[in-house]
Order: C-alpha cells, then sequence, then structure tokens
C-alpha cells in the first residue's frame, strides 16, 4: 500500500509539472533599444526558474522558457517588467519550445 501511495505522489507531481508552460510570451510596450533588451534579460534571467529568454525589439515581445517542473507567476513577470518601466499588454503560456519562438521571430511578419 505504502508503494502504491508514493507511486500516486510521483505522479501527481509529474502530472503538475506537466501542466504548466514550457514557454510563457509577453508582449511589452517600451522596448526601444538594445539597452531595454540587456536590462529586461538581465532581470529576467535572475529568476531560478528561468531556463532561457528571447526579446525582440522589432516585435516588442518577451519570451522566457522555464526549467522542467518550475513556473514564473504571471503577476510576478507583470511586476518585474512594470517596475522596470515597461508596459506589459498581453502574457500568454504555450507549451511551444522556446526555439520555436525565436525562429517564428525570424519569419517576417505577415
Amino acid at each position: 500500500m505504502k508503494k502504491i501511495m508514493q507511486g500516486l505522489g510521483i505522479g501527481v507531481l509529474l502530472a503538475a509539472a506537466n501542466a504548466q508552460a514550457a514557454t510563457i510570451e509577453m508582449d511589452v510596450n517600451g522596448l526601444v533599444c538594445a539597452f531595454c533588451a540587456q536590462g529586461i534579460e538581465k532581470k529576467l534571467r535572475a529568476f531560478e526558474a528561468t531556463d532561457d529568454l528571447v526579446v525582440s525589439l522589432e516585435r516588442r515581445l518577451v519570451a522566457v522558457s522555464t526549467k522542467p517542473g518550475q513556473d514564473i507567476g504571471d503577476d510576478v513577470l507583470r511586476t518585474a517588467l512594470t517596475d522596470a518601466g515597461y508596459t506589459v499588454k498581453a502574457i500568454r503560456r504555450s507549451d511551444e519550445p522556446l526555439s520555436a519562438v525565436r525562429d517564428r521571430l525570424k519569419a517576417p511578419e505577415k
């Protein structure tokens, strides 16, 4: 019985980890220069859950991938960027890998 309960506990933890989005995309106003991008990158890399990120000045998009089983709350991200002087217009979460976001950003806008 104990092994069954341990197995169920591990299953619940794995399900919770898989339920979290791998990539968080934010539409951000106020991105105007490389210094802005560097500042945002430094601020978001300070979060322990951050795995990697990309900042696009042209598309005013910031995308963060999180480490497996970890997350950064929308309110925490919004506060971090707002405190740095930016306006977060939207936050979207998906299972799309950050590499796919980078590829999408390289493609011409439609």
